[in-house]
């Protein structure tokens, strides 16, 4: 009988950044989604540079302490890779290969498109459907990460009491989450082309979604550690200090108009030339929406001043417009945090695959 239908666990999405730990739990609330859980912990410093984990005990602990403040009951959770870390190719198969078979093809073409020795990477593969030019043959996505990769990540959600389920590329999980902001576009998201900039501590990427698929993705680096260091020089302050008076407030009176403000113009430069990279790959010459996600788009009147600068409607991302909260999530710490869980949100979506 299928009345009682058992749920299926919550998966937890779990983004490893630079500078924190970001822990998201969703749940079905009829056409849309609750927040159930949410923390961000901060790491200690150089746990993870570029993405990469460094101090993989630093992780986990970190991991610990965001589960605990959250106060979720999930155990089984997603982790997902960088961009720069994963080599994606669309190739072509046959079609009417069972999934075995179509394993067995790609591990022994693999080396064509990999510059990895096989057993040094993790292979993934998901048919896209039939190809354009030839109806007996369809398009595969082919996703490799270097194993080494993987098992770090693994091996902090252990040690912080979790069970990885799922890793995943950081620009799907942004495909993913795009879906909640189509709502902050003006009109029908159908055929709009959306540019989510995500600028974190240290890098910035650039995913170009079009009809919820993912068409562009790149990354650069720069980040807001650029802002946090200009406070160090200027002021004569800590690392730590200038982060937390950055976030805080209580900096000199010239901070905003010497420092902050030049900083803003830097940012509006770096989305230009990132747009640029995508409008130079002659799929299109502009793009419908900008969203800004991560830590800088919480900068005040970025938006603004990005959307005057580039004649395009520019957004601050938030995926939870439209969500309820469970009662223990406090709305006040996800409405600081929304432009920087676009990654979190898409892998605690997969809970719903």
């Amino acid at each position: 009988m299928g009345l009682l239908k058992r749920k299926k666990p919550a998966i937890l999405g779990l983004d490893i950044s630079s500078t924190s730990v970001k822990l998201l739990e969703l749940a079905e609330d009829g056409d849309s989604y609750r927040v159930q859980s949410l923390a961000v912990e901060p790491l200690p410093d150089n746990a993870v540079v570029d993405k990469n984990i460094q101090d993989v005990e630093a992780v986990g602990n970190t991991i610990q302490k965001a589960v605990k403040r959250s106060g979720t009951k999930a155990r089984n959770a997603a982790v997902a890779v960088a961009g720069s870390a994963v080599i994606t190719k669309v190739i072509t198969m046959p079609t009417g290969l069972s999934d075995s078979e179509l394993e067995t093809q790609i591990e022994m073409e693999a080396d064509q498109y990999i510059p990895y020795p096989l057993e040094e990477i993790n292979l993934d593969f998901e048919v896209i459907g039939p190809s354009e030019n030839n109806p007996d043959t369809v398009d595969v996505l082919l996703a490799a990460s270097r194993s080494e990769n993987i098992e770090l990540r693994s091996a902090a959600l252990s040690l912080g009491g979790l069970t990885p389920k799922i890793v995943d590329v950081e620009a799907y999980t942004i495909e993913n989450s795009s879906k909640l902001i189509t709502h902050q576009l003006k009109e029908d998201s159908e055929d709009k082309i959306i540019a989510v900039i995500d600028i974190g501590a240290t890098m910035t990427s650039l995913n170009v979604v079009e009809n919820n698929h993912l068409i562009y993705t790149r990354e650069q680096s720069f980040g807001g550690k650029q802002l946090t260091e200009e406070i160090m020089r200027r002021y004569g302050l800590a690392y730590d200090e200038a982060g937390r008076l950055k976030k805080e407030g209580g900096l000199p009176d010239n901070y905003i108009p010497e420092v902050l403000e030049p900083f803003k113009e830097t940012i509006a430069q770096q989305v230009s030339r990132v747009l640029q990279f995508f409008y130079t790959s002659g799929q299109h010459n502009a793009v419908d929406l900008i969203v800004l996600a991560g830590g800088c788009a919480s900068i005040p009147g970025i938006d603004e001043l990005v959307e005057s600068q580039l004649d395009t409607p520019t957004v601050i991302a938030n995926p939870f417009a439209e969500m309820s909260l469970a009662s223990k999530v406090n709305p006040q710490n996800l409405s600081n945090d929304a432009p920087s869980l676009m990654i979190a949100c898409g892998l605690a979506m997969r809970s719903f695959d």
